[in-house]
């Protein structure tokens, strides 16, 4: 089974036309693709939005009990279903229903022409599915008779974000363990990375697990219950268990992402300003103007890689449960686990009222 990477994400919202609005607006997504009844999808209104190598799919239930309904219901908008990326489909749906995944939709195939797409569906953690996807034939089309592809491909000369870099996923206290070696035993994933991290009073437990490509990567998280309660005990409260906290997206030049996206109203978590008094202390030298860095909020750390540059934006959700971040890897391949403590400051800071726009 080859996992080759991330092929979409499918978020179940409220009003898919509102956050494709924003997503669009905000982000530079572009709508490329919309399904619905009249496609053979019951219940639903599905549209595709794309940029660089990004496909993410918004849904919305229309009746109230449609899986999407539910879930909105229950947890707010959130990411629902992971599309992987594999060379046959069926071959994986059959290995991993074998090692201990719950099959949630058999392969079926979809296809037009020279086009085809086979998908199947297993469990992943808490109400989040993981969808097998096989394409052949033109990568232009995305579920040929369900979503069918309305524009033309987007012109990728000039995006801002290229590529779904990690999801960070929030599990309840007990989960981490159960929830990683589901992904090394059953998926194939190795664990590239764990520690633990104290802030104050607050403290988490971290896994890192990733697939073989090296193109799926989960960071695991998970409160410590002997410390005081703070924002992964939140998330976990708000969304309703577990769940995916943040989508980190990848950028080749994250001073030009975030400011492009600061101007067209993305709101960024604040960093406290003695975070740069010392940052070339702790870094070395920056890849990048040291005042553009403070000026924008980017976070930097180092690892025996390179250099990390990112930045977290407040949640878009009235639950402040999702978030995304943006993300440019200069030879780094660690997550920032320098910057964490920064990290749990300013989200502080947002959960009390108190983060800079």
């Amino acid at each position: 089974m080859n996992i080759s990477g991330i092929d979409h994400i499918e978020l179940y919202v409220g009003d898919a036309r509102q956050t494709a609005f924003y997503l669009c607006t905000a982000f530079g997504f572009e709508i490329c693709g919309q399904g619905g009844p009249e496609t053979g999808l019951p219940g639903r209104r599905s549209l595709l939005l794309r940029q660089g190598d990004i496909q993410v799919v918004l849904t919305t239930g229309l009746v109230a009990d449609h899986p999407a309904t539910e879930y909105v219901r229950r947890h707010g908008d959130g990411v629902a279903v992971v599309g992987i990326g594999v060379d046959d489909a069926r071959a994986a749906y059959r290995v991993l229903t074998e090692r201990g995944a719950e099959p949630v939709s058999p392969p079926r195939e979809h296809g037009r022409d020279d086009q085809r797409v086979v998908v199947a569906e297993v469990s992943g953690f808490s109400d989040v599915t993981h969808r097998l996807v096989e394409r052949h034939g033109s990568p232009r089309e995305f579920l040929p008779g369900a979503i069918e592809v309305t524009e033309p491909e987007p012109d990728t000369d000039g995006k801002l974000l290229r590529a779904i870099d990690h999801l960070a996923i929030c599990v309840p206290v007990g989960g981490l363990e159960p929830t990683a070696r589901y992904y090394v035993e059953v998926f194939g994933f190795k664990q590239i990375f764990e520690e633990y991290v104290e802030v104050g009073g607050q403290g988490m437990f971290s896994k890192v697990v990733q697939s073989p490509s090296g193109h799926v990567t989960y960071t695991l998280i998970e409160p410590d219950p002997a410390r005081q309660p703070g924002q992964i005990d939140n998330f976990l409260t708000w969304h309703a268990g577990a769940g995916v906290q943040h989508v980190a997206f990848g950028t080749d030049d994250i001073v030009k992402a975030v400011s492009t996206l600061g101007d067209k109203g993305v709101r960024f978590l604040g960093t406290p300003g003695a975070y740069y008094d010392t940052l070339e202390e702790r870094v070395g030298h920056l890849d990048a103007p040291l005042d553009e860095l403070r000026r924008l909020g980017v976070l930097v750390d180092r690892d025996h890689w390179g250099q990390l540059l990112q930045i977290f934006t407040e949640s878009m959700h009235v639950r402040r449960t999702l978030f995304l971040e943006i993300i440019e890897r200069r030879g780094a391949l660690t997550f920032g686990s320098g910057n964490i403590k920064a990290l749990y400051e300013a989200k502080q800071g947002e959960l009390s009222g108190t983060t800079a726009g």
